[in-house]
């Protein structure tokens, strides 16, 4: 098996470190990750706990192809009970600390407990260590990290840790590596915060070796990466654009949700798109743009860097954001602008900056400022309680909220509850736009049904990575569907969902499947690891994964009436655009989509279901 085969058990309680092995036959059903982190976790906790307390257990884990030369294999994974939702909850980060921890010689790292004082972990190979953390406890990102690198006299250190807001409990906390890559959703970081965790710190120069079939591994990784290379997404769109080459794409066609989902175009995304990042400004001439970046062996390199307007009112005063590097991507892009209103380039780009700095969620964060800013123009909150006028377009609102949430301070402690616990406390839980407490990402659901399906069912809560149904609905892949259509959709998001969790467990990034198929990664894992890792393994894989976290959050008090979306979605149809007059179908698809998983009418996997996956 390609993995170490063994892990680090850390008692925060205890102050203890102790090496285990892996269990080996969990990594023939799990192979490594998302998969095999999860199967540790939901059998070591009870799903009912607090999330935010002791008992709750906190993993970070890499896969087989993680450090290796396969394309894209820089991830890493962090699975616990995310406190936003009260649901299984899994992180997934590139950057290069995943190429570290492996190299070091570590499959995963378990934190069990709570320290009774801040402390961060020191790993260098073999070794293992709990150190103090007071100097850096109410530090941020760049600073915790400047500073560890700075105390071991070892710029090549590798961290991953929490910032202000997961000290303050921010639910959707996130934990950060590489200054600016993140774990970000769902509340991995206020987990760490509330454990008193504040640092992995890790140091790596083993390698790795153990490819089961090197010559074969390296056939299987050239040709994917000469597919890679020759898709015009991977290839061409990604590089040059990043992320954000979405922005107009999908604003044009009707589905890009605006201020707080009352509509799906945003009149200002041009000013806020990925070509508006490659123009030249007015006020210094310059390209907010500077170059494309990747993560640890990325050859698609779709990370931005950025420099932002110095003179601009949200970072006169914060000269360290003038030329930082963590551009902004499509999802913090819409969640800061198309949801609040705001065609303010620079004044999102703080936000980013904040966000990478402070260690919170952009989407959870701006989606939650969009809640704020109807509820404001409602009058339901007041000038008074925020401390300032908060309407819909303001730049100046959306950096001081994001200030203040960061901080933990005033209105700003509310706001990093989330939406659906702001928005229930002032009476109006419908303006929270939700599945099982975490907000959406940038993509309406009533303009694409598939991926209203797959927010809906997606065991993490919102999510667009857990099923792209992007991909056939607009960008015609692997084929072309239509985005008011709700036939196909259950099956083609049944396999998009067990596929990524194939991906998530590999060590590979998920973006590599706008070109790539599982026909194309299966030969990499095969030559990579011991044992049978033959298609129909891989999938039953993905779809033994997937019913784990299902069942995980069943036990948890998650149930089928949690399978919804918000009464907007489903009553107020699309305003403008081609999807104009469209709501969300979920009732045509819902059923389909259970009886193809396996499951009851109420959402429960069969007894069937459950011994042909071995659960």
């Amino acid at each position: 098996m390609a993995l170490a085969r063994k892990l680090l058990r850390v008692n925060l309680t205890k102050g203890t470190c102790v090496e285990e092995p892996v269990n080996q036959e969990w990594v023939k059903q799990y192979l490594g990750q998302r998969g095999l982190a999860t199967k540790y976790l939901t059998s070591e906790i009870d799903p009912k706990v607090d999330a935010l307390s002791p008992e709750n257990k906190l993993i970070f884990t890499v896969g087989p192809l993680t450090g290796t030369m396969a394309a894209t294999g820089g991830r890493y994974s962090v699975v616990t009970k995310g406190p936003l939702t009260n649901a299984i909850a899994c992180g997934n980060s590139g950057g290069y600390f995943g190429n570290e921890l492996r190299s070091a010689g570590w499959d995963m790292v378990i934190f069990e407990g709570k320290s009774a004082k801040p402390v961060y972990l020191l790993i260098e190979n073999e070794k293992a260590q709990l150190l103090p953390a007071d100097e850096f406890w109410g530090k941020s990102v760049w600073e915790t990290e400047g500073g560890l690198k700075k105390k071991h006299q070892d710029p090549q250190i590798r961290v991953s840790c929490i910032g202000r807001a997961g000290e303050n409990q921010v639910l959707f906390a996130g934990i950060v590596n590489d200054l600016h890559r993140a774990a970000g959703r769902s509340g991995v970081g206020a987990v760490m915060g509330s454990k008193n965790l504040k640092a992995l710190a890790v140091r790596g120069t083993n390698g790795v070796s153990n490819i089961a079939d090197p010559k074969a591994f390296m056939a299987a990784v050239k040709a994917g990466k000469k597919v890679l290379a020759d898709n015009p997404v991977t290839g061409q769109g990604l590089p040059k654009f990043g992320t954000q080459v979405l922005m107009n794409v999908i604003n044009e066609m009707g589905a890009s949700p605006t201020r707080n989902h009352q509509d799906v175009q945003f009149e200002g995304a041009r000013k806020i798109s990925g070509e508006a990042m490659h123009e030249k400004r007015e006020s210094d001439g310059k390209t907010h743009l500077v170059t494309n970046q990747a993560c640890f062996g990325c050859t698609i390199a779709c990370g931005r860097i950025s420099r932002i307007d110095e003179n601009h009112f949200s970072v006169s005063t914060k000269p360290e954001y003038w030329g930082a590097s963590g551009g902004l991507e499509y999802e913090a892009a819409w969640a800061f602008g198309n949801a609040n209103g705001v065609d303010d380039l620079e004044a999102l780009q703080y936000c980013n900056l904040l966000c990478n700095e402070e260690g919170f969620d952009p989407i959870s964060f701006g989606a939650t400022v969009g809640a704020v800013m109807e509820l404001y123009e409602l009058g339901v909150i007041t000038k008074e309680e925020i401390g300032f006028e908060a309407p819909f377009g303001s730049a100046e609102a959306l950096c001081k909220l994001a200030e203040m949430t960061a901080r933990g301070e005033g209105f700003g402690k509310l706001l990093g509850q989330g939406s659906k616990r702001l928005c229930e406390k002032y009476g109006r839980p419908e303006l929270s736009m939700t599945v099982k407490g975490q907000e959406f990402p940038a993509y309406d659901g009533r303009a694409l049904q598939g991926m209203g399906l797959a927010y809906a069912t997606s065991n993490r809560g919102a999510c667009h990575l857990r099923g792209y149904m992007v991909s056939p609905e607009v960008l015609g892949i692997p084929i072309k569907m239509d985005p008011q259509a709700t036939e196909g959709k259950p099956a083609m998001l049944k396999a998009f969902q067990d596929a990524t969790a194939v991906v998530d467990s590999s060590g590979l990034c998920v973006f590599t499947t706008f070109a790539w198929n599982l026909n194309d990664i299966q030969p990499q894992i095969q030559a990579a690891c011991e044992g049978d890792w033959s298609m129909e393994t891989l999938l039953q894989m993905g779809e033994r994964i997937w019913n784990m976290e299902r069942d995980f959050n069943l036990a948890a008090g998650i149930t089928c009436k949690d399978d919804t979306l918000p009464p907007r979605l489903l009553n107020e149809p699309c305003k403008t655009g081609p999807q104009a007059g469209m709501v969300a179908q979920l009732g045509k698809m819902l059923p389909e989509y259970y009886e193809l998983r396996g499951w009851s009418v109420d959402g429960v996997p069969t007894a069937e279901t459950r011994t042909r996956l071995g659960l």
